[in-house]
């Protein structure tokens, strides 16, 4: 049964201001200036650069053609708009509407970006020497089309096939694809062209000397024993080929030499280097920690005073009809639009200024010297309290963005941690106790690999509470391998 009534209750929304902060936070400095310039091309009002020190302008108004008992379409228009909040007041310098970002020291460079060819490219070109006819040249092209980024056919034989059917209308067999793909597989870089990582490295190892027999035998092993060789099996393989240590670790380090992904050979010479910019830069004079906010290439923002002209002229224009109104309000919305967003920036610099002050004098004497000893326990509740905001606000900031010190440049991630207790009772970060792991698994035995019980029994005679679960935890959070995967010849 439907039954209509009024209802009271109380919900929290968050407004269009608030949702723009959040999304402003979540970016770095790196990443801030495209975000800007977004904002600028869909936001005429927003505009760049410094404001001139210009006059007040004063505006009056013209009612002279209206009633003064009767209201007009001027006030009409003038009480949807408040022009006041847009004209210059004398207690509001206008720079008061502008941010500044950068400083007068900083220098703007412009990057170049250097093009280069794919190894799809590269293999396109190698067809012409191929001498291949009108067909198989397309089989080729689809071949060489459908791999994927590390040189792989990831794709079935007949599902080539129907692709060459139904796209270019050529009719062939899998065996024919065959034939071409074998071709393929002899082009450079050695192993494109294979189906799967075996058959990739024994692509490159048959090109190598025939004759030597250490390569023979590492053909054998990819070839009939490759679940033993990836699983580091080596006692067996040393048992079916009759091998010493020294014999199989000669054979070995040749399929070690090997490209498991061809299609990134020529790539990784053309590999851009990603260089990490920091958003924030902490310097220690003589003891004293002193932190800025990088706003390096980040251009300043101001309202744009012909908007605000512009939308004084339509208060004050004698002609009110329909059209005029939308002008003025789409002009009234973008200026609202600009002053949030210039507003958002400030917050953002606030925030972040705050959240990171916060976690300086948390971690202060990790700060002065970068000693990872002194780092304390800190969770993302104890900055929340501190700075007194929502702890989704403290990981917003603390997941993208970057901090540049005397001894490096950390993720603000980094420096939050959980706490293990010790013997003594004492509270100790687990950033510290995976420095300990770290070094136990580099300083270890490569013949005999530490298991994840030793690794735990060590930690616990240094002291440290540590069950064996959590020592796993902490090496799959540095990505070491299990122990069987570590051993070395």
């Amino acid at each position: 049964m439907l039954k209509q009534g009024l209802y009271q209750k109380m919900l929290q929304k968050l407004s269009p201001q608030q949702i723009q902060l959040m999304k402003l936070l979540q970016v770095p400095t790196a990443e801030l200036e495209q975000r800007i310039k977004e904002e600028m091309e869909m936001n005429p009002a927003l505009e760049e650069g410094k404001e001139e020190n210009e006059d007040e302008i004063v505006f009056t108004e013209d009612n002279s053609d209206n009633n003064d008992d009767a209201p007009s379409e001027n006030d009409e228009l003038n009480n949807e708009i408040d022009v006041s909040d847009y004209i210059q007041d004398e207690d509001i310098p206008y720079y008061k509407t502008s941010s500044n970002n950068s400083s007068a020291d900083d220098e703007h460079a412009v990057i170049p970006i250097s093009s280069r060819k794919t190894f799809q490219e590269n293999l396109i070109g190698q067809l012409g020497l191929a001498s291949l006819g009108d067909t198989k040249a397309e089989i080729a092209k689809q071949i060489i089309g459908s791999m994927d980024d590390d040189g792989y056919l990831r794709r079935e034989v007949s599902a080539i096939a129907d692709d060459l059917m139904f796209s270019k209308n050529v009719k062939t067999t899998e065996e024919e694809i065959e034939e071409v793909l074998r071709i393929i597989q002899g082009f450079e870089p050695a192993g494109v062209g294979a189906r799967d990582l075996q058959e990739c490295l024994l692509i490159q190892l048959k090109r190598i000397n025939s004759d030597n027999e250490e390569i023979k035998t590492a053909i054998k092993i990819i070839q009939n024993h490759m679940n033993e060789f990836s699983k580091k099996h080596y006692s067996k393989l040393e048992k079916i080929y009759n091998l010493n240590d020294e014999e199989l670790k000669a054979v070995i380090g040749h399929i070690l030499k090997l490209n498991p992904r061809p299609g990134n050979s020529m790539s990784d010479s053309h590999r851009l280097v990603q260089h990490i910019v920091p958003d924030f830069i902490l310097n220690n004079n003589d003891g004293n920690l002193e932190l800025s906010l990088n706003a390096r290439n980040v251009p300043e923002l101001k309202v744009s005073r012909s908007y605000k002209e512009m939308l004084t002229t339509y208060s004050q224009g004698k002609k009110k009809d329909k059209s005029t109104k939308e002008a003025a309000q789409f002009v009234k919305q973008k200026l609202d639009s600009a002053k949030w967003f210039i507003d958002a920036i400030k917050q953002r610099q606030e925030t972040l200024m705050n959240t990171m002050s916060a976690i300086i004098n948390y971690q202060y004497n990790y700060f002065l010297d970068g000693d990872e000893r002194l780092l304390k326990p800190m969770i993302l509740k104890d900055i929340a309290e501190m700075v007194n905001l929502d702890i989704s606000t403290i990981s917003r900031v603390a997941n993208s963005k970057y901090i540049q010190t005397p001894f490096g440049t950390f993720l603000l991630k980094s420096f939050f941690s959980e706490s293990l207790s010790t013997d003594s009772g004492e509270e100790v970060s687990s950033r510290e106790v995976k420095n300990i792991l770290q070094e136990c698994v580099d300083n270890e035995d490569k013949r005999k690999p530490l298991p994840d019980d030793k690794l735990a029994k060590i930690l616990n005679d240094k002291g440290y509470n540590i069950a064996r679960r959590t020592v796993a935890k902490y090496r799959e959070q540095l990505n070491i391998p299990v122990a069987r995967l570590r051993k070395q010849l």
